[in-house]
């Protein structure tokens, strides 16, 4: 159960950190373009962004994290001791690989602020930020500890 809540959770994390990432890079361009965006229009971009790109941005997520999460456990039963730095690393990856793929395979980045090395790296960092969800949700409590072991 433990594993099932730490997936469903780092997707959630990296979906939601992710789609506020797009929001605010996509802004960014409408800003360079010499406009005035508020705060309020930030905010609510990005609420319209996490509620409206469930149907396709949320499974793709999923699945790239069905790839990427049992692929970093593989590497960490060799590297034990590497157990969060390769949960992290796998979200990481499992994001950025998302658009690279989509842009090889495709010939067309769906999300425009991947576009750009910061956009993609922005992607990864909600990827990572999933990834490290994962593994505290699914690390064993050390005895007398609320810290994962």
């Amino acid at each position: 159960m433990r594993i099932i809540l730490g997936y469903v959770s780092a997707v959630l994390a990296a979906y939601l950190i992710g789609c506020i990432a797009i929001s605010q890079g996509n802004i960014a361009a409408i800003v360079g373009m010499g406009f005035d965006v508020t705060l309020g229009q930030r905010l609510e971009t990005a609420w319209h962004d996490v509620l409206n790109m469930t149907a396709l941005y949320l499974p793709i997520i999923a699945v790239a994290y069905l790839i990427a999460l049992p692929v970093a456990a593989l590497v960490i039963k060799r590297y034990p001791d590497l157990r969060r730095l390769g949960f992290v690393l796998g979200g990481f990856v499992a994001l950025v690989a998302i658009h690279l793929v989509l842009k090889q395979v495709f010939g067309i980045s769906g999300v425009a602020p991947t576009r750009t090395v910061m956009g993609l790296v922005l992607q990864g960092i909600a990827g990572a930020l999933g990834g490290y969800c994962y593994y505290r949700l699914t690390t064993p409590k050390t005895a007398g500890s609320d810290q994962p072991a």
